[in-house]
Order: C-alpha cells, then structure tokens, then sequence
C-alpha cells in the first residue's frame, strides 16, 4: 500500500487502478499517466472560486446539468478505454460542467465535462496553460477556461467541429463575461478580481 508521496517514482507512469491505492494526503492528478502534485490553494485562488462558483450557482441550480469544484475527479479515457487499468488521465479541475449525466459515477466523471474553468496559482502556470489544455482539447471539453488571477483576465477556448480549441478575446477584470456554450451564464469579473 501507498502510504506516502515519496514511495512514487515520478519518471513512472501511473494509471486511475493505481491512483486509487494511494493513501497519502496530498493531492495529485495524473495527466497521460504521469504524477503532478497539486498544492494547496492560496487565499486569492480559493476567493476567485468562491465568487465564480456563487454565480454559477444562480444560473446552474435550476439547469439539467450538474456542476462540480474541486475536489472532484475527472478521468479522461482515450476512445473506448475506460477501465480504471486504461484511463492514465486524472484531474480535478477547479469548476467543472457535465450536461450528460451518463458520464458521473460515485467517483466523480468519466469523460469530458462540457465546461472546464481552470484558475491560475504560482507554479500550476504550465500545466494549466499547456498540459491539461492539451488533455482537454483531446477528450473533447467544450469549452474552457482560464483565469488569471496576476493578470485579472480569464482566457476561453471553444471546441471547433475538428476537435480543436479556439481561442476567444480575453475578458477583462471590468466587465462581465460570459459562457459559449450557455449563453445565459455571465460572469461578473469586477466582483471575481475585486481582491
């Protein structure tokens, strides 16, 4: 048994049957099988989810699709792979969307949520901007988000019909954004940056 973070060999691939052994503390995903620690957030990072996610919350609790914040685990299979020995993709997005409740189970979703917001903290800067886009890009997210907390602006990428993102100007800390996918779901950036 996998008691501790250090008894994993971080140049070794993992999958979702091995991540559910470890009994450690800390958080982690796994993204294409190898190990990202995930720290805890900061005070801004956790009030920038607190503002997004009240809001979600007005337009989401009376929608037919569910709505989840970390931490909650999303696994991405490739294709038809989606036994727990096959799916080397693990990740807890900050917020995340899933209008095909066929894809949640009592560990969280298999498969790609249909709206994925990523908040930016010091250090997850690579792995949100290139790693996990990449992995949501492929599973086939909707639509995604980043924001950015130093710059106060949050970046949105929509899915095309080739399965590609497409980037959207940048919303910036003095307006009101809103989703692509659910036109009725605006943002109040003001409120979210205000910190």
């Amino acid at each position: 048994m996998i008691t501790s973070l250090k008894q994993l060999d971080f140049s070794e691939k993992y999958s979702y049957a091995d991540y559910l052994k470890w009994k450690f503390e800390e958080r982690v995903e796994l993204i294409r099988g190898y190990i990202f620690k995930m720290s805890a957030p900061a005070r801004k990072h956790q009030a920038i989810s607190r503002y997004i996610t009240s809001q979600m919350g007005l337009y989401f609790d009376d929608h037919p699709c569910e709505w989840y914040y970390a931490p909650f685990d999303v696994r991405l299979p490739r294709q038809s792979e989606k036994t727990d020995k096959q799916v080397f993709t693990v990740v807890q997005p900050d917020i995340c969307v899933i209008c095909d409740k066929s894809k949640l189970d009592k560990r969280g979703c298999v498969g790609a949520p249909d709206l994925v917001i990523e908040i930016l903290s010091p250090g997850n800067t690579k792995k949100e901007m290139k790693d996990k886009f990449e992995v949501y890009e492929e599973a086939g997210v909707r639509e995604y988000w980043i924001v950015q907390s130093n710059n106060k602006n949050v970046l949105v990428y929509t899915l095309n019909e080739q399965g590609v993102f497409i980037g959207h100007r940048p919303f910036t800390e003095d307006e009101t954004m809103h989703s692509f996918i659910f036109p009725e779901l605006k943002i109040n950036l003001p409120a979210v940056f205000k910190d």
